[in-house]
């Protein structure tokens, strides 16, 4: 898929409101794009799509919330920024607890409104170079052998070449020609980063 420039998403069924942040995303060099409800936003948007979102929280039809879990269940880790007025301040902070990255209160400050979209766009090529990451270490684990990938396992819970010999009924030299290859595909210079790209990609699995 062709890979899409990290984009502002504005969200928004105020005309108004839409316009005004576009402009102001403008100023300052950040690409935008509008759209005048949760289902047209979707429509065209895909997970691999990078950026963030500037929210509305109500809106007719599907409202910020209902679109917010739309994306989760999409698999999306494009952070939102909600928009909210002084009674959404609830449901905002609800938004929060389900993955949202920010929000604003009406009326705010442009500054403010800057700063955090610029975090959350730094929050996102880090999310999305980390899942690079991720997809490359598995890459990596899809391409050992079953004796491999039983070596892997083995050296993952520190188990030295003698007990892995014992535990496999292999000689320690065999053990230890498989653990070479395990590291070399791996693209690990020592066992400590073997562990820690191990651990890493268990943790990125665990909700």
């Amino acid at each position: 898929m062709k890979e899409v420039t990290p984009t502002v998403y504005i969200v928004d069924d105020d005309n108004g409101v839409r316009s005004s942040i576009r402009v102001l995303m403008k100023s300052v060099g950040l690409p935008s794009a509008t759209f005048a409800s949760a289902q047209e936003f979707l429509t065209g948007y895909h997970p691999s799509h990078g950026g963030c979102v500037i929210l509305d929280i109500r809106m007719p039809g599907m409202s910020g919330l209902e679109l917010q879990e739309q994306l989760n269940e999409r698999g999306a880790v494009i952070p939102v920024i909600f928009i909210t007025g002084h009674g959404d301040v609830p449901m905002a902070v609800d938004a929060m607890r389900h993955g949202a990255f920010d929000f604003l209160q009406k009326p705010f400050r442009d500054q403010d409104l800057v700063d955090r979209v610029q975090q959350a766009m730094a929050r996102d090529r880090e999310t999305r170079e980390g899942l690079k990451e991720h997809g490359r270490i598995r890459a990596r684990i899809a391409s050992l052998t079953p004796r491999e990938r039983e070596v892997l396992d083995l050296l993952t819970l520190g188990k030295a070449n003698k007990m892995m010999a014992q535990d496999l009924g292999l000689s320690q030299r065999t053990v230890e020609i498989h653990r070479a290859h395990v590291m070399e595909k791996m693209g690990a210079k020592s066992v400590a980063q073997l562990v820690r790209m191990v651990l890493d990609l268990e943790h990125a699995r665990t909700p």
